[in-house]
């Protein structure tokens, strides 16, 4: 047997810990001296306390480390428990990249000597054919499964791209949204093709929009936005239609979101 201080340290755990570990059910002591209340373990409970502290260094909570304990020899539980962990923490780990990326990209901006100011203005597309695709995605960082559905379909038609061949996202939801999100991909085409599945070709009408074209990556859009809603306002137009963006050079030209092009696009028209 072993003395609660002596256990503490094979065991690495504070005595406040290992009492905290007994209140809650966790890890009671082998026996307590009814006479002093003195705490005694075992020397095979040390392998428990030591599954315990790699549990916490894992992430568990002490409520969920008790359910880990109770599955006993069962692997196949133990193992569920860990997956799922392990989801949670790769998911943690995207969101930590993506808000390093936006830390980053802000520091940038604030380390030259000037702010970046975004140059819009009032433009027209003529009347145009386009191979189109239009879905309910998840989010709107998942574009890609537009682009791969018109290309895979459109594949055996061996369509010609018009010139200039416009690549562009309309954004067809009122509002912002978290999730399921209506985005209609659409490239401009020559000549006339028979729709696929999820491929539609139509012919657009003239829109007339408010644009602006930046350098860099998909994360400083918001501040492009902001700067095109501004010359809206300031120069009395009114929305007239969805939003959409042409992508100049995007991530099917270069992996490197640094020199990715991209115009943000909104139809306006005087009131």
């Amino acid at each position: 047997m072993l003395k609660i201080g002596e256990f503490s340290k094979l065991s690495r755990v504070s005595i406040r810990m290992l009492r905290h570990y007994d209140e809650i059910g966790l890890l009671a002591p082998a026996s307590i001296d009814s006479c002093t209340g003195y705490r005694y373990y075992n020397e095979d409970q040390l392998p428990v306390v030591c599954q315990i502290t790699a549990l916490k260094d894992m992430g568990f909570g002490l409520s969920v480390i008790g359910e880990i304990l109770a599955c006993g020899d069962d692997r196949g539980k133990i193992d569920r428990y860990l997956a799922a962990r392990q989801v949670e923490l790769e998911k943690q780990a995207e969101d930590t990249a993506r808000r390093l990326r936006l830390l980053d990209t802000a520091r940038r901006r604030l380390q030259k000597e000037e702010i970046t100011m975004y140059h819009v203005t009032l433009k027209s597309l003529p009347e145009r054919q386009v191979a189109s695709v239009r879905m309910t995605i998840p989010s709107y960082d998942q574009e890609g499964m537009l682009w791969s559905v018109l290309v895979s379909e459109t594949a055996p038609l061996h369509i010609q791209p018009d010139d200039p061949c416009y690549c562009s996202v309309i954004f067809h939801d009122g509002e912002y949204r978290e999730s399921d999100v209506d985005v209609e991909a659409q490239k401009t085409v020559k000549g006339s093709y028979p729709d696929t599945e999820h491929v539609k070709f139509k012919t657009i009408p003239p829109v007339t929009f408010a644009s602006a074209t930046y350098k860099g990556p998909y994360s400083e859009i918001n501040a492009v936005n902001a700067a095109v809603a501004a010359w809206v306002r300031d120069n009395g137009y009114i929305y007239d239609a969805p939003a959409f963006n042409i992508y100049h050079i995007s991530p099917h030209e270069t992996q490197n979101p640094e020199e990715f092009v991209t115009e943000v696009c909104y139809p306006v028209r005087k009131p």
